[in-house]
């Protein structure tokens, strides 16, 4: 239930239409919905603005339809699905109207709105090979409401790649820098930039990068200021997150 919902629940007992006692009881059926499988937090979006999001990894796809068709029922019209299968994408197709970013394994069902953020966002990957996160994270701030700029393959391997982009890393509101293998992107940026810089390492990286955990390190040990970091191909966490700060 939205903030809007509620308002109009209270303008109609002001204008007798409603009850109070039945208002109460719309509200006490609100704050989640039973699917067997799933508890859906219908609240979410009054209490912190952001509607509930489906995490689509260890879902069968036809939960991802369920719980995708519940939202809708309840006038949820913007819906993002992360971490979706191709073949969870392929079965919901066939029921709800969405589109999928293979890429980014993201499903949105809806349209991303107008950018109503203060500034913009900037993602930045190291490599090519970490443009997957650096999609999840581009597309959750964009149905946040947030503009955003892409600068992919801008890594300290060839700095000069990244300084030519200097222009949209001083005027970003906030930056989120994704990076496997060392992860000095972030360190990078955040000596550049005057705005948050978010770190996301990634799994990217030949064996003695852990899966990413070198990158974790790395980031976590930044010794410029202004870095905050998230978890390994964390694209989704660095994409709200930005949103928040973006909107404060």
């Amino acid at each position: 239930m939205s903030k809007q919902d509620i308002l109009s629940i209270l303008e109609q007992i002001k204008s007798g239409e409603l009850s109070p006692e039945k208002a109460l009881l719309k509200l006490r059926m609100e704050p989640f919905e039973d699917l067997g499988y799933a508890k859906l937090d219908h609240h979410r979006e009054m209490r912190q603005g952001v509607a509930e999001v489906i995490y689509g990894a260890g879902k069968t796809p036809g939960q991802i339809a369920g719980i995708a068709e519940a939202m809708k029922a309840k006038g949820q019209n913007m819906i993002l699905i992360t971490r979706m299968s191709a073949d969870a994408a392929g079965l919901l197709k066939k029921r709800i109207d969405f589109r999928y970013y293979d890429l980014a394994r993201v499903g949105i069902v809806g349209n991303i709105p107008a950018p109503d953020g203060i500034g913009k966002i900037v993602v930045a990957t190291g490599g090519t090979s970490d443009m997957p996160v650096a999609e999840e994270a581009a597309l959750t701030a964009e149905v946040l409401g947030n503009e955003v700029t892409r600068l992919y393959d801008v890594g300290v391997a060839g700095i000069h790649r990244l300084l030519s982009q200097i222009d949209d890393i001083m005027s970003a509101r906030v930056i989120i820098a994704i990076a496997g293998m060392e992860g000095a992107l972030a360190s990078v940026i955040g000596g550049l930039a005057d705005c948050p810089v978010i770190g996301v390492p990634t799994s990217v990286g030949y064996g003695a990068s852990f899966q990413g955990l070198s990158a974790l390190l790395s980031m976590l040990n930044s010794c410029a200021s202004g870095i905050s970091v998230v978890n390994i191909d964390n694209g989704f966490g660095a994409g709200y997150l930005a949103s928040m700060i973006n909107h404060m």
